[in-house]
């Protein structure tokens, strides 16, 4: 896997109810203009998109701007993100970061930023319009299709899997589905349920008990984040069934998780390398420097054998 550099720094976060979404900011200047940088990310209600917050304020303090980072309740308030980003526009920003949970609906408002002569960067989900400065993130469909291999490694030709999807319409966990389903069945494992679960643990808890009910024989899992293959871990545990799951994002909660022999293992992105590129290239693009068109932020698969290291870096950058 391709080594990414690694970024640390303090972060001091603050939350505070904007468009009953949850938003924090690191201030440098009074205002908006050209020395801010507004971040809206998919949600700040789990623990990968506060690793995103950290990279983007680290960035900023570090190069001595106003950085903004707000986020729906959830990954499934598509309209609640449309209005936080126009929300974000209205204050004049230099640079607009967006993380889009359905790039289709946030287009004409990035086509707005744009028209507004703000440069428009992506991160973890990209979109096609013309006009934006850069996608910053993982291939996700590569990302799945590592996962899908990992799962397959740990099983036998023949054996029974599930896919839990996250919010149907969500490009990111739409591609990591579509790369492990590939790897899997190209491994000849048989895919006997698929389901979302909004990205979202408890969700993922009942579905997964769902598909234990109709399939009690599944012997492995590939989920298209960590939170819902967190909650599969608890229903399948709940049965007394050893399931092999694998997650995806590289969580501190799921890293911990794979050390004490629960979740099988998980494709780490790295977030916090998304949020710090979104807001350095940000501020280039404000002082008109040349942007990449594609930024690969990487991935790293993590199993027990390697899980220490990356719970290190996680806990130094959480502090």
């Amino acid at each position: 896997m391709k080594k990414m550099k690694l970024f640390s720094a303090a972060v001091a976060v603050s939350c505070m109810a904007l468009v009953a979404g949850c938003s924090s900011s690191t201030s440098k200047s009074s205002g908006g203009g050209d020395e801010s940088v507004s971040v809206v990310l998919k949600t700040l209600s789990s623990p990968y998109w506060k690793y995103v917050e950290a990279g983007a304020k680290a960035a900023g303090k570090e190069l001595g701007v106003n950085v903004t980072v707000v986020g729906p309740n959830s990954e499934s308030e598509v309209m609640q993100e449309v209005n936080m980003i126009e929300d974000q526009l209205s204050q004049s920003p230099g640079a607009l970061v967006v993380a889009p949970i359905q790039p289709d609906t946030v287009i004409p408002s990035l086509k707005n930023a744009v028209k507004q002569k703000v440069p428009v960067l992506l991160v973890d989900s990209d979109a096609k319009f013309d006009g934006k400065t850069t996608f910053i993130g993982t291939d996700n469909y590569t990302a799945g299709q590592e996962g899908g291999k990992l799962l397959a490694k740990m099983l036998k030709k023949g054996d029974k899997v599930a896919l839990i999807e996250g919010a149907l319409g969500n490009p990111a966990t739409d591609e990591r589905i579509k790369g492990a389903k590939e790897a899997l069945e190209k491994a000849g494992l048989q895919i006997v349920a698929q389901q979302p679960a909004d990205s979202d643990k408890t969700k993922a808890m009942s579905v997964m008990e769902n598909i234990l009910e109709n399939n009690g024989d599944v012997k492995g899992v590939f989920s298209a984040n960590d939170d819902m293959a967190l909650g599969a871990v608890r229903a399948s545990e709940a049965k007394g069934l050893d399931v092999k799951i694998i997650g995806t994002d590289g969580t501190e909660e799921a890293v911990k998780s794979i050390l004490d022999g629960h979740l099988a293992g998980t494709v780490a992105q790295s977030p916090y390398n998304m949020g710090y590129e979104g807001v350095k290239n940000a501020v280039n693009a404000i002082k008109g420097k040349k942007i990449k068109v594609r930024i690969d932020s990487g991935i790293d698969v993590i199993t027990k054998d390697n899980a220490k290291e990356k719970l290190d870096f996680l806990q130094k950058i959480s502090k």
